[in-house]
């Protein structure tokens, strides 16, 4: 099964080696059949402390490192202007 990766933008970095993503989806309403904007945060692993806050980064799912961590930094798609 392959690993879900998720794009974002990150809202926090305060954390040593751990940020925070938030990912907007959209999803399709059931019974009105509208498209809705959702979003969700992330915790993901950041092993060299690389992203800042506003940067568009994707994340992998990975194995749980802690008890709320289950994303690891892929890559920063783009940095913060």
């Amino acid at each position: 099964m392959p690993k879900k990766v998720k794009q974002g933008v990150v809202v926090s970095n305060k954390m040593d080696k751990t940020i925070v993503v938030e990912v907007m989806e959209h999803k399709m309403h059931d019974k009105y059949k509208k498209r809705m904007i959702s979003t969700k945060n992330y915790k993901a692993r950041d092993f060299e402390n690389v992203a800042q806050e506003g940067d568009v980064v994707s994340i992998i799912e990975n194995r749980p490192l802690s008890g709320q961590i289950r994303w690891v930094l892929d890559k920063v798609v783009e940095a913060k202007k």
